[in-house]
C-alpha cells in the first residue's frame, strides 16, 4: 500500500486524517505477472512440442522420404499410364523420357549399392586385361582403322569422292599435332584413337542413323521452342516491336533466360550429374585425368568461367598437360547459353548441339597428343571431386543465373559493337593500301579468303565455297565467333530466300554441306580475344600458377581451333545433306546460266539412282522430276547407267 501524506507545516482539510486516499497499485501488479507467466508457460509447452515433433521427424526422415518417393514415382506412372491410355501416339516423349530416367536411376542405384562388389569379382578379369593390355589395344585400335577404311571405301563408292577429302583433312591435322607436340613420342594413343572413336560414335548415332537424327531434331526443334518463351518477357519489357532492334531485344532476353534456367538445373544437382557421366566416359574410355575430363564435359553445357568452378579447389595442383587440356577445351566448346544466340541467328540447332557434344572427346583427343602427360596427376578418381552449389533455394539460383547473365550479355553486345568497329576500319585501311598498287578491293576478309582456304578445302568444303568459308575462319579466329556466326546467318537466309547464286560473278550464298562444315569449324570459342580473359580466369583460381598457365595459352587456343576443326572434319565424313532435288533441279536448268558444283552433281546421282530400267529405252522415275531435269543433267554430267545420247 502506498499512503500519500501533505508536508510537513502544511494544514489542509483535504489531507486530514480521516480523509486519508489509498491507491490500490499490488493487484494490477500482479495480474500483470499472471498473465505474463502464463504467456510464459505457453510458449514453453509450445516449443517443447515443437522440438518434439522435430525430434520425431528427424528420427523417422528417412521413413518420411521413403513415403514421399514412392508418392511422387506413384503419381508419376498414373501420368505416364494415363496419357499412353488417351493417347499412345501423343504420350511417345513422355514415355521414351520416363524411361529413360528409369533407367539412369537403377543404375545410379545399383553401381552404389553393388558397384565395388562387382568391382572385387572381376578383379581376376581386370588382372588379366592388365597384363595383356598393350596387345589388347593395338588389336582394338588396328580392327577399328581397318572397319573405318572398310565403311570409306563402301560410302565413297555410294556417295562420291567428298568423304574422302574430309578424312584426309582429319588425317593431316592428326599429322601436324603430332609433329609439332611439345613432347614427340610421349603421345597419348589412347586418348588419340578414343577421342575420334566417340567423335565417329556420336556422329554415327546422330547424322547417319534415322532414329538419332530424329531425335536431335526433335530435341532441336524442342530447344527452340523453350527459347521462345522470352519473347513474353522481352515483349512486356520492350513493347510490341521490340524485335525491331532484334540482336538487343531478341537475342539477348534469350541468352539471359536460359542462363537462369541453366542456374536452375545446376542447383536441382541435374546438371552436375550430367557432366559428371559424361566426364567419367571420357575418363574410362581415352584415360584422362578426372579434373581435365570433368572440364571437358562441362565445356559441353557450361561457359568457360562456369567449368572452371567445377575444378576450383585442384587447379593449384594441376600438371602442366591438364592446364593445356582444361584450355583447350574451354577454347573448342561453346556454352549452351551461347548457342541459344546462334540458334536465334537462324543456325540450325541440330548441328550446333552435335558440334558442341562432339567437341568433348576431341578436345581432349588434341590436347593429349599436343602435350603429352610427363607428371603424375594428384587426381586420381572423380569421386575425389565436390561440386558445391552457392544458392540457397530455386528462386535464388534463377536469380542469381539471370544476374550473371547480365554481364554476359553485355560482353557479347560490346565485343560484338566492338569488333564489327574494327573491321570496318580494318577493310578500309586495307583497301586504301591496296589502292595505291590498283586494287582496292583488298580487305580482311580477302586475305583469310586466301590464308584458309586450303584448310577449309581439306574440311570438305566444296572448292566454289572454300574461299566464303575460309572468310568465316578467318573472322572467327582472328576476331571473334559471333561475327562469324552473323556472317553465316546472312549465307543462310540468302540461301533459303532463293534468290540468284551469282551476282556480277560474287557467290551469294554456300550449299547446306558447306554451311553444315562452317558450322562445326566455328563451334567454338578459339580466338584471340578470348586467350586473355580464359588465362585471366584460370589465374584468379590459383595465382602462384599464373606464369604456368601462361606458357599454356597459346598452344591451348591452337589445340582448341585444331578441335574444332577436326569435328568439322568428321562431319564432313558423316554428314548427308537433305536436297530437294526435283526442285533444286528445276530452278538450276530453268536458269541461263548453269555451274556445275557439288549439289547439282549430288542431286543428279540421286535421279540416276532412283531410276528403274525396264529396258535400253525404257525406264521409270521414282521421283517426281520432268524429263527436262534428266536431260540436263545429262548435259552437264553424263551416267553410264543409262544411255544419255537419245535424250539430248
Amino acid at each position: 500500500m502506498t499512503e500519500l501524506r501533505p508536508k510537513s507545516g502544511q494544514h489542509n482539510k483535504a489531507f486530514a486524517p480521516e480523509e486519508e486516499v489509498y491507491i490500490d497499485v499490488d493487484s494490477e501488479v500482479a495480474e500483470d505477472v499472471d498473465k505474463t507467466t502464463y504467456r510464459h508457460k505457453y510458449s514453453f509447452l509450445l516449443l517443447k512440442k515443437m522440438e518434439s515433433f522435430e525430434g520425431f521427424f528427424v528420427q523417422h526422415r528417412a521413413t518420411f522420404r521413403l513415403v514421399m518417393k514412392i508418392f511422387i514415382a506413384t503419381s508419376w506412372v498414373a501420368t505416364v499410364i494415363a496419357a499412353c491410355v488417351l493417347n499412345f501416339h501423343r504420350a511417345k516423349v513422355l514415355l521414351v523420357l520416363s524411361l529413360v530416367v528409369l533407367f539412369f536411376l537403377l543404375w545410379d542405384w545399383m553401381m552404389g549399392r553393388y558397384g565395388d562388389r562387382a568391382m572385387e569379382a572381376l578383379l581376376p578379369v581386370r588382372e588379366l586385361v592388365s597384363r595383356h593390355l598393350l596387345r589388347i589395344r593395338w588389336v582394338m585400335h588396328a580392327c577399328v582403322a581397318v572397319a573405318v577404311a572398310c565403311w570409306l571405301a563402301v560410302d565413297t563408292a555410294k556417295r562420291g569422292p567428298r568423304q574422302l577429302v574430309s578424312c584426309s583433312g582429319l588425317l593431316v591435322l592428326i599429322l601436324l599435332m603430332l609433329l609439332f607436340s611439345k613432347h614427340p613420342f610421349r603421345w597419348s594413343w589412347q586418348a588419340l584413337f578414343c577421342g575420334l572413336g566417340l567423335q565417329f560414335v556420336f556422329g554415327l548415332l546422330i547424322l547417319r542413323t534415322s532414329l538419332g537424327l530424329k531425335a536431335l531434331e526433335w530435341l532441336g526443334k524442342q530447344v527452340e521452342i523453350f527459347m521462345s518463351y522470352s519473347d513474353v518477357g522481352a515483349r512486356f519489357i520492350f513493347g510490341e516491336s521490340y524485335q525491331d532492334h532484334f540482336f538487343i531485344f531478341k537475342v539477348m532476353p534469350v541468352l539471359i533466360f536460359l542462363s537462369s534456367v541453366i542456374s536452375m538445373l545446376y542447383h536441382l544437382g541435374l546438371m552436375q550429374w550430367l557432366v559428371c557421366k559424361i566426364g567419367f566416359l571420357m575418363q574410362v574410355t581415352m584415360g584422362t585425368s578426372p579434373a581435365e575430363s570433368m572440364a571437358a564435359a562441362g565445356n559441353i553445357f557450361l561457359g568457360q568461367a562456369e567449368t572452371l568452378l567445377l575444378i576450383r579447389p585442384y587447379v593449384s595442383e594441376l600438371t602442366f598437360s591438364e592446364i593445356h587440356a582444361i584450355l583447350t577445351a574451354g577454347f573448342a566448346g561453346m556454352a549452351g547459353t551461347i548457342l541459344a544466340v546462334y540458334i536465334s541467328f537462324g543456325v540450325e540447332a541440330t548441328h550446333l548441339l552435335t558440334a558442341s557434344l562432339m567437341s568433348g572427346p576431341a578436345s581432349l583427343a588434341v590436347a593429349k597428343v599436343f602435350w603429352p602427360e610427363t607428371e603424375t596427376p594428384s587426381l586420381n578418381s572423380s569421386r575425389d571431386i565436390n561440386i558445391e552449389e552457392g544458392s540457397t533455394n530455386l528462386l535464388e539460383a534463377a536469380s542469381r543465373g539471370a544476374t550473371f547473365a547480365v554481364g554476359l550479355a553485355v560482353n557479347v553486345v560490346v565485343n560484338l559493337m566492338v569488333f564489327l568497329a574494327l573491321l570496318a576500319f580494318v577493310d578500309a585501311a586495307l583497301s586504301w593500301l591496296g589502292a595505291m598498287f590498283d586494287y582496292p578491293q583488298l580487305s580482311f576478309s580477302l586475305l583469310c579468303s586466301y590464308v584458309f582456304m586450303p584448310l577449309s578445302f581439306l574440311m570438305g568444303v566444296s572448292w566454289e565455297d572454300s574461299f566464303i568459308v575460309a572468310e568465316l575462319i578467318g573472322t572467327k579466329t582472328f576476331l571473334n565467333e559471333f561475327v562469324a556466326y552473323q556472317e553465316l546467318s546472312v549465307l543462310i537466309s540468302r540461301r533459303k530466300a532463293g534468290g540468284p547464286e551469282y551476282v556480277n560473278d560474287v557467290k551469294q550464298y554456300i550449299s547446306v554441306h558447306s554451311e553444315t562444315i562452317a558450322t562445326y569449324a566455328l563451334c567454338g570459342f578459339s580466338n584471340i580475344a578470348s586467350l586473355g580473359s580464359s588465362i585471366a580466369a584460370l589465374s584468379s583460381m590459383a595465382p602462384e600458377r599464373q606464369n604456368d598457365i601462361s606458357a599454356c595459352g597459346v598452344r591451348a587456343l591452337i589445340a582448341g581451333s585444331v578441335s574444332c576443326f577436326m569435328t568439322a572434319c568428321v562431319a564432313g565424313v558423316l554428314y548427308i545433306p537433305k536436297l530437294d532435288c526435283p526442285h533444286f533441279l528445276g530452278r538450276v536448268f530453268n536458269s541461263t546460266n548453269v555451274t556445275l558444283n557439288n549439289q547439282l552433281l549430288s542431286c543428279c546421282t540421286q535421279l540416276y539412282n532412283s531410276m528403274t530400267l525396264h529396258g535400253p529405252w525404257n525406264f521409270t522415275l521414282k521421283e517426281e522430276v520432268p524429263v527436262s531435269s534428266l536431260q540436263g543433267c545429262c548435259t552437264v554430267t553424263p551416267s553410264v547407267r543409262i544411255n544419255c545420247s537419245w535424250l539430248l
